[in-house]
């Protein structure tokens, strides 16, 4: 008899949906069951319309709401208004939604898919799970994946007995389990002074988070005593994750070959200014490239593009001696699968050249400042020598552990690298490294200038990001790529204040690549009024938006509002001439500007915001005008900057203000929202 099969498909952007995908693919083996596993994009392979089989979704979202490329193809598909309301009344499913609720249109990309699926008479075998990679992703999808296999056989042996005995009724025993409460109780009872205790623990927790908390307490010298696990703990069972499939083999070889540059522009540094005071909280800078060598660099303003910057030197030096393969980083690394792999579509990462040095698959290729996953965690007991160290390792990926790994792993968001210094018995091979840290990827940042005002130029702005120490993490350090652009331009910045010297400092070249945001722009139509809000660097795409409008003194323009904060005045008002020549000139025709640290006495609680502090508390303040642009006039609304804090804040005051503007309630100004981002007019660029 051949074993049950059932389609598992997958959109992912950044490799999440496609591990857990593949992982529902892999369990399914052991379970003797057949996992048919599909990329969205691989309509080829799978045939949806024919479908007998229960069908299982795992999508991401990614941008503002939007699929991941590799199901976009298939959203378009299934959004068509032509399908009939009965296309897929054969097709059963369940779905798995990663999301992130620091951005708005949570979920978005599962919530299309399932809407669709539905209205076009697809069946629900197992419900919904909407995963917040804000409070952790593992919070709902691991009791997520451990009720879809009882659903999953369910509705197999529904399928049987229909096929068997259609004409009798549904056995109440052989309906699929459609509940899932463990996905919504996991979700809402995370808080950020949450307890090491767990419901469903079986080890002594509290001892164990004290445990785990002294293993964490000096990331350089680290004793065996300090990760040894209380005896209560060490006796206690634990639900560990299967061993994820090993299926890379690495070898590494003298002879290293001419490198595969990627397809993107390397382009000089033209200028860099430091745009904040000395003595503010945080460093902006502001840097001018020359792209007049690239025409096909032609951008808009909105548009943002991507900066492919390096691991950090020491950090790669610190992996190769962590690794034992110093006397080897020059060394070519030739990477094939293992022929008896048993890792269901399985794949040498498409990003690593055949010919790459070690050096550089360590500084170009591999994150090693991501936070270790659970599976990687579980691949490391295998190769650690201690058995104090191997339980703690168990603990950390272990269900009664997920306390502990979201308060000493996740939440300061520890590196591999940092993790694996902490374990000084786990010698993980090269291989495992490949296996599961994530691409190294290109950081984005948003166009701060116009070629009509700069020709040849494009001006990007940004913070240098301070991560904190932290137990793990004895010393801070500065954001990757942010770090990584300071260290460039050091010599060569300009203050505030300073006349630039003519034959300055050669600054260095970096490769940027170009990513067009085709929404993220002003109203094609120059007379449509609009309004934007960009605290902080958050401007930055908004002097683009200005200075386009400045070099076209011609046109007829619609009314400009600019809602602009920081914290003083003095140190970090960023443009500040710049805007208020804007406005002097009436390209701009209101710059409403708030400081939130200017005035002790709004530190107070329930201090007045007669005076705002924050943008959200000007908008209030204007709060006829801006109804009147977004409500009457079709205006468009921008927001640009922090997503966990400021975003949110704006949208709920603009949900306040709808709801008094229109006499409607909440309910009815959240919908009236929904249907302005809906007909992109109110536009987010946000980040974490």
């Amino acid at each position: 008899l051949r074993n049950p099969r059932f389609v598992v498909l997958y959109g992912s952007q950044k490799g999440q949906a496609q591990s857990i995908a593949e992982g529902i693919a892999e369990e399914a083996q052991e379970r003797g069951l057949v996992a048919e596993l599909s990329c969205l994009n691989q309509n080829e392979k799978y045939n949806l319309e024919k479908e007998k089989a229960p069908v299982v979704f795992i999508v991401s979202t990614t941008g503002d709401g939007e699929p991941p490329d590799n199901a976009l193809q298939f959203v378009k598909r299934i959004k068509q208004k032509t399908l009939s309301t009965d296309h897929y009344e054969h097709l059963c499913y369940a779905l798995l939604a990663l999301g992130d609720t620091n951005y708005a249109n949570f979920c978005n990309c599962g919530k299309t898919v399932e809407r669709r699926l539905q209205e076009l008479g697809a069946k629900q075998f197992y419900a919904t799970g909407y995963a917040d990679d804000g409070v952790g992703l593992e919070l709902v999808i691991d009791p997520w994946l451990e009720g879809l296999w009882k659903a999953i056989k369910g509705a197999l042996s529904k399928m049987a007995s229909d096929r068997i005995a259609p004409s009798r009724g549904d056995s109440p025993k052989e309906t699929p389990d459609l509940s899932a409460p463990d996905v919504e109780f996991n979700l809402l009872s995370l808080n950020g002074q949450q307890s090491c205790k767990s419901g469903r623990a079986s080890v002594d927790t509290d001892s164990k988070c004290a445990s785990v908390a002294s293993s964490f307490a000096s990331a350089t010298q680290m004793s065996i005593s300090d990760l040894r696990p209380p005896s209560s703990a060490g006796k206690s069972p634990l639900n560990v994750p299967a061993l994820p499939p090993p299926y890379l083999d690495v070898s590494l070889q003298d002879i290293v070959g001419q490198l595969n540059k990627e397809s993107v522009h390397e382009v000089p540094i033209y200028r860099a200014v430091q745009l904040t005071r000395g003595d503010s909280v945080k460093t902006a800078l502001l840097l001018e490239l020359d792209i007049s060598a690239h025409p096909t660099m032609a951008y808009e303003p909105g548009d943002s593009f991507d900066v492919f910057c390096p691991n950090r030197a020491t950090e790669v030096e610190e992996m190769l001696h962590r690794l034992g393969l110093h006397d080897q980083r020059n060394h070519q690394v030739h990477i094939s699968l293992k022929k008896d792999h048993k890792k269901k579509g399985a794949q040498v990462p498409s990003y690593m050249s055949p010919n790459i040095s070690l050096l550089h698959l360590l500084t170009w290729c591999l994150e090693i400042r991501s936070v270790p996953k659970k599976a990687f965690l579980r691949a490391l007991v295998e190769h650690t020598g201690d058995g104090v160290q191997r339980r703690r390792l168990q603990e950390l990926c272990s269900k009664q552990g997920a306390a502990d790994y979201n308060l000493y792993v996740r939440d300061p968001s520890l590196s591999a690298l940092e993790f694996l210094t902490a374990f000084p018995s786990c010698s993980p091979p090269l291989s495992l490294l490949i296996e599961h840290l994530p691409k190294l990827q290109p950081r984005p940042y948003s166009a701060a200038s116009s070629t009509l005002k700069h020709p040849g130029k494009l001006h990007f702005v940004f913070n240098v990001v301070d991560i904190p120490a932290c137990n793990g993490r004895p010393a801070g350090r500065r954001g990757l790529c942010t770090g990584w652009l300071f260290d460039l331009i050091n010599r060569g910045l300009v203050f505030p204040g300073k006349v630039e010297r003519s034959g300055s400092l050669a600054l260095p070249k970096i490769h940027v690549s170009l990513r067009p945001n085709c929404s993220f722009r002003p109203p094609s139509d120059s007379s449509v009024p609009f309004i934007m809000v960009g605290p902080g660097t958050g401007v930055a795409p908004f002097i683009g938006f200005l200075q386009q409008r400045q070099e076209n003194p011609e046109a007829v323009f619609g009314e400009t509002w600019l809602f602009f904060g920081c914290r003083h005045r003095d140190g970090d008002y960023l443009f500040r001439e710049e805007l208020e020549g804007f406005v002097s000139r009436g390209v701009l025709n209101h710059l409403e500007v708030c400081f939130s640290r200017d005035d002790p006495a709004q530190e107070e609680v329930g201090a007045s915001v007669s005076r705002p502090r924050y943008v959200q508390h000007n908008l209030l303040l204007n709060s006829q005008n801006v109804a009147e642009i977004l409500l009457r006039q079709s205006g468009h609304l921008y927001v640009c900057g922090d997503a966990k804090n400021m975003a949110k804040d704006v949208n709920n005051t603009l949900v306040a203000m709808v709801s008094t503007e229109l006499q409607v309630d909440q309910l009815e100004a959240m919908k009236t929202l929904a249907k302005l981002r809906e007909e992109k007019r109110y536009l987010q660029d946000i980040w974490g």
